[in-house]
């Protein structure tokens, strides 16, 4: 019977799935929000996560236990009249070859969230055209996942799903709500999908790929050479910021691998960290703390 049941769930987690690439979680904190009836804000929360997670995001065939784990999290500052404000933090991971481990991919906070939404209304996506701003800011943000998650695993794999993120920018420019146009901040939604197709910022992308299939993904192997490939990767960065050393790319890489960085190098077989060391402390000044954690 043991068998038996084994055998059932083995097949279930390789089959294949089409669509539905994501296993998204969506929260919505409304304590800032002076509101009696919650329900709306508790509607909201259950018709974006079926949003992200039923829909059909591109043509590729996944496995069950290949989808993406990611999560939203909307700050709400301000409700009124079907009209929502606020902030959306937007995290993603993925789990490392041959462990149970997920490493942290994104973790960047969008802070110019503005949409309209009346309870119950339905949510869809059509690529060839603009439907509302809830909708563009949510399908936008998960090509930038599934983007930067093909990239982990494949150079440049990432390349389709920004090509998208791109056409909804475009797309959402009519709109004139905030956050989709260059002249509006150096770091909102049109900057990220520029810089992450421009080849000015090609270093981020290789550094993805390098630090991830050619080291994390060789941990549970050879610890020592996957260290020794991590630290290749970091050294890369250099490059990056010596031509822009306020790049957004930097920010994000290490606001999601600093600590994942700190603890890969503070355990396990000894490797020469000097150079990195020193790097990490130049291009990442912010998190010196963690930094001087690895000895």
């Amino acid at each position: 019977m043991r068998k038996t049941l084994f055998a059932f769930f083995l097949t279930l987690s390789l089959i294949k799935v089409y669509g539905q690439e994501l296993n998204a979680q969506f929260i919505i904190n409304a304590d800032l929000v002076n509101q009696t009836n919650q329900q709306i804000f508790e509607t909201l929360e259950r018709s974006l996560k079926e949003f992200i997670n039923s829909q059909s995001w591109s043509n590729q065939d996944f496995f069950l236990q290949e989808k993406i784990t990611c999560s939203f999290v909307l700050n709400l500052s301000s409700y009124n009249a079907s009209k929502f404000e606020g902030t959306l933090q937007i995290q993603s991971q993925r789990t490392i070859f041959d462990s149970n481990y997920d490493s942290p991919l994104l973790n960047f906070l969008d802070k110019d969230i503005s949409f309209t939404y009346q309870e119950f209304q339905p949510l869809f996506y059509s690529p060839a055209s603009y439907e509302s701003n809830l909708i563009s800011l949510i399908s936008f943000y998960v090509y930038i996942i599934m983007g930067i998650n093909a990239d982990s695993l494949k150079f440049k794999g990432g390349d389709s799903y920004f090509e998208q993120a791109q056409r909804i920018v475009n797309l959402s420019q009519q709109s004139g709500v905030l956050g989709w146009k260059q002249n509006e901040s150096n770091r909102n939604r049109f900057w990220l999908s520029d810089t992450m197709r421009s080849n000015t910022f090609r270093e981020y992308r290789e550094v993805l790929y390098n630090y991830h299939r050619k080291g994390l993904d060789l941990m549970t192997k050879n610890p020592l050479e996957a260290k020794k490939n991590i630290i290749n990767a970091l050294l890369e960065l250099e490059n990056l910021f010596d031509r822009r050393p306020n790049a957004m790319l930097l920010q994000m890489f290490f606001d999601s691998k600093a600590d994942e960085i700190v603890n890969l190098f503070s355990d396990g077989p000894e490797v020469d960290f000097d150079r990195a060391s020193k790097l990490l402390k130049k291009i990442a000044p912010f998190y010196q703390p963690q930094w001087k954690q690895i000895k």
